[in-house]
């Protein structure tokens, strides 16, 4: 067995309500001032004003940062470096889904690694000298798992290329997934990011690197999103969005010590260029990549069928692979999201420009089933109409 790496997150807190420990771990840990990273559609819809409310209840000081759009910029890091700077905060609280995790972790590297302010130079992975500005992470989408990774995803909108950043510097301290503030989040969204945790399960499953303890995070996260899924995003169940919140956790634990494939290669192209929410392009994405990946790890796809309650026995390899593939068809379909890339606006004479593009993804190499220009093309040319 060769040598194996596991990096997870010091401390984390599960539960409607958890938010309520955040004053005092703040106070623990002796924080003086807090930068808080979000959104402006939650501090709009008062998500944000929950976790405002546990600081100012412990009289803890804190400057806001809000403006981050859903995939999120070189430019929105650097404005957000700026402030943080000017605040002389000594943590920062990311308080969203992954876009508003994910600008936090660069900021928050870049404090501590000022050779690095160019922000590009954090594309792949990156030997960083020191560990992050303190982040404390609160998941606002069950779905990223950012808050328990060592990636983040910048979009440097110069190159239209969206930048995989992997650093065990930029992992949270400290946790907080809430999922009373995952309540609120729209219909779309709850689809869209819960489909994304299922692509990070599914994917991690089956990459190059996995094993035995990635594998049981994966296949637990996979139980727990079939289970619950619709549940939690069309009739808004509380006890399934609470497992839904845990089993995007779990999926988080998994694949960030092993890597993606190439759903991810392939969606980021998406988002850089059409600006596409990563979780609604991997959902759409993730059913051609299966079909295309299942020849080289048919074992895995029959556990797989088993995680979702299919029956798996006596199917042929060829049907073991289409039942999984059309069993996330149907999730898809249940969850209203389209089938083809030409629903969201993808042009078709791009194809050829994101295939290419797709070949240097970092998240590539991780693919079990080995990946040409020319096979990235086909995949994007069946998903398309």
């Amino acid at each position: 067995m060769q040598v194996q790496r596991m990096i997870l997150n010091e401390c984390s807190y599960f539960g409607p309500g958890a938010r309520k420990v955040l004053g005092e771990e703040i106070e623990k840990r002796k924080f003086h001032k807090i930068f808080v990273v979000t959104d402006k559609s939650l501090l709009e819809h008062h998500v944000t004003a929950k976790v405002l409310e546990e600081l100012d209840n412990h009289l803890i000081g804190y400057e806001v940062f809000s403006d981050i759009k859903p995939n999120p910029t070189v430019a929105s890091v650097l404005d957000g470096l700026k402030k943080c700077k000017d605040s002389l905060s000594d943590c920062i609280l990311a308080v969203g889904g992954g876009s508003v995790i994910d600008t936090a972790k660069a900021i928050g590297i870049i404090m501590t690694n000022d050779d690095h302010r160019d922000v590009v130079s954090l594309d792949g992975s990156v030997n960083t000298e020191s560990r992050a500005l303190p982040i404390i992470a609160m998941p606002t989408t069950a779905g990223t798992a950012a808050e328990v990774t060592i990636n983040y995803v910048i979009t440097d909108e110069e190159r239209k290329k969206k930048m995989v950043c992997v650093d065990p510097h930029d992992i949270p301290i400290l946790s907080i997934v809430d999922t009373e503030l995952m309540s609120e989040m729209p219909e779309n969204i709850a689809a869209w990011t819960g489909m994304d945790a299922l692509t990070h399960a599914m994917e991690g499953f089956i990459t190059k690197n996995a094993w035995e303890m990635s594998d049981m995070f994966h296949l637990q996260a996979m139980t727990m999103i079939n289970r619950h899924i619709v549940n939690a995003v069309l009739n808004h169940d509380m006890e399934s969005i609470n497992q839904m919140g845990v089993a995007q956790y779990i999926a988080g634990m998994g694949f960030s010590n092993v890597g993606l494939g190439i759903v991810h290669s392939m969606a980021h192209q998406l988002g850089a260029v059409y600006d596409t929410p990563h979780g609604l392009a991997n959902a759409i994405l993730l059913p051609y990549v299966m079909a295309y990946n299942g020849t080289v790890c048919v074992e895995k796809f029959n556990r797989m069928g088993e995680a979702f309650g299919l029956d798996m026995n006596a199917l042929t390899k060829e049907e073991i692979i289409q039942k999984v593939v059309d069993h996330i068809f149907a999730l898809n379909e249940q969850l209203h999201i389209p089938k083809r890339l030409i629903e969201i606006g993808v042009v078709e004479e791009d194809l050829k420009m994101l295939a290419e593009k797709a070949m240097q993804d970092v998240c590539t190499a991780g693919n079990p089933k080995e990946v040409s220009a020319s096979d990235l093309l086909e995949i994007y040319q069946k998903a398309y109409k």
